[in-house]
């Protein structure tokens, strides 16, 4: 059986399973015969205490004709990764290459740290510089608390270079660069990360020099908390940073990094958690369009009656400082038993507005009543071409995966806490991970992208316009994610708090 008439098969279970009677199966199946998966990379450690072969939590980001991705490759139960890998096309997605970083973790070219997680892509175009922040994790003693490594071509990577002072442990990094010739603020990049010890304290960092030096780590104007910040830059310079906070939290920066603003609550949360133990939660996924429109993505059950199941929903905003309401993503109706979660979202940089084509790469069961045997995982995908007005018919591109066939983090069994979607040429490309059955104590998960897939108009139109949040759904209370630390035993945990 070829993947092709694989993904087919699922489209059509999938059409039956959420009872979508108002789509026909055979247009579903129709739009996914052209559909085919292509591994992008996978683990080829063996080092301890690494759970092999997995690769988790990738992102991914689009410039040119050059797409680069970056993972975590060789899970770590308590924190962390063996390295970070990278697969990078340089032909638009028909090709890529793949490989780790070096000077980063001792299992790979003898690097200073054992660990590493959380792995974001940037490009600075003035620069002329792709860039990979990650977190540095080592069981003796305190690292930087973010580190960027650095390559000319997305192909041949530099020793990282620090981000911020040395800590205890840092969390959920992410990085973006301005890229836009006519910004005030053009090569500018920016860093943005929380420190657990401070009850998640948000922090940024700016780069005027392509990533080589990294200024004073600041923290908002209001010295709030948060996690998992994903910064975006607008075409005037301006920088918006969707964060979990008190809700989903906002704040930017309109002076290039100099000084950064008090958070606003854009939207509340409300939140079902997902069943089976695997680790999932509410962090946003953004992503801004052409004009500097910003979009912000997440799971949440306020559509859905007593919360027994998580939608997509998203929020918009032009400038960052008002936003529209919460709207649903209408993969399936509101009565379907299906739960969704983790999603990548991306936008065409060359749409816009009402014509802006935004896809979605994530990740559902397709009954969200299961448990850690029975839940059945799936990576879906729906795209809009009317700025989120009307969507194209969901497509399943790859399971059922089992949850046994996943490895286990210190926060659930893992494929990540984000994935990616990165447009080129008009053409989505997602990066996530798959999982295959286990091979004795061998796991099977690697880093996949599917070819063919399109944000253009196709087929009837799904449109969530007369949909409604219920009144009083609050959600289930969101677990507090532990920060990626090594594995330290309690004596010498106590020493090493010690002698900060």
């Amino acid at each position: 059986m070829t993947e092709q008439f694989r993904i087919s098969r699922r489209i059509l279970f999938f059409c039956c399973a959420t009872a979508l009677a108002c789509l026909p199966c055979a247009f579903l199946a129709a739009s996914a015969r052209a559909q085919t998966l292509t591994q992008i990379s996978s683990d080829p450690f063996t080092i301890g205490p690494g759970q092999h072969a997995t690769e988790v939590e990738p992102h991914a980001l689009s410039y040119g004709s050059e797409i680069v991705g970056a993972f975590q490759t060789g899970r770590i139960a308590p924190g962390g990764a063996t390295d970070i890998g990278w697969a990078t096309s340089q032909d638009g997605g028909a090709t890529w290459t793949h490989g780790f970083l070096p000077g980063l973790t001792t299992a790979y070219q003898n690097g200073p740290y054992d660990a590493a997680s959380d792995p974001a892509v940037a490009y600075d175009a003035k620069h002329g510089v792709w860039m990979i922040a990650s977190l540095p994790i080592s069981n003796e003693n305190y690292t930087p608390a973010v580190v960027v490594s650095r390559s000319s071509d997305g192909l041949s990577w530099d020793n990282p270079v620090s981000v911020g002072p040395n800590v205890d442990s840092s969390d959920k990094n992410w990085i973006v660069c301005d890229s836009y010739s006519s910004s005030p603020y053009y090569g500018n990049c920016y860093v943005e990360w929380d420190n657990p010890d401070t009850g998640d304290g948000i922090l940024m960092s700016t780069s005027t020099d392509g990533g080589m030096t990294w200024g004073t780590a600041k923290g908002t104007a209001d010295s709030a908390y948060g996690i998992g910040g994903q910064p975006l830059v607008q075409p005037n310079g301006h920088v918006v940073v969707p964060i979990v906070g008190t809700g989903i939290s906002v704040f930017g920066s309109v002076n290039g990094g100099q000084s950064w603003t008090r958070t606003i609550t854009a939207a509340r949360i409300s939140s079902h958690l997902d069943a089976g133990g695997i680790r999932s939660g509410p962090l946003p996924s953004a992503a801004v369009d052409g004009a500097g429109n910003v979009i912000v993505v997440w799971e949440d059950c306020r559509f859905r009656s007593g919360c027994t199941t998580n939608d997509l929903v998203f929020i918009a905003s032009a400038n960052g400082k008002t936003w529209s309401a919460v709207q649903r993503i209408p993969i399936d109706p509101v009565t379907s038993t299906v739960d969704h979660f983790i999603p990548g979202v991306g936008i065409d940089p060359t749409t816009s507005g009402a014509n802006a084509h935004i896809a979605i790469h994530y990740y559902y069961y397709p009954q969200t009543n299961c448990t850690e045997s029975t839940c059945q995982l799936y990576v879906g995908y729906i795209s809009s071409a009317t700025g989120g007005t009307t969507w194209n018919a969901p497509v399943s591109l790859a399971g059922p995966m089992q949850l046994s066939w996943l490895p286990n983090s210190q926060n659930g069994l893992m494929v990540g806490d984000y994935i990616a979607t990165a447009f080129n040429s008009g053409v989505p490309h997602g990066v996530f991970e798959v999982a295959q059955a286990v091979q004795g104590s061998v796991y099977n998960e690697a880093t996949y992208t599917a070819q063919g897939l399109t944000a253009a108009e196709v087929g009837p139109q799904l449109s969530s316009a007369g949909d409604r949040a219920i009144p009083g759904i609050k959600g289930d209370p969101i677990e507090k994610e532990s920060p990626e630390k090594g594995y330290h035993p309690p004596a010498k945990r106590s020493a090493r708090r010690a002698q900060h």
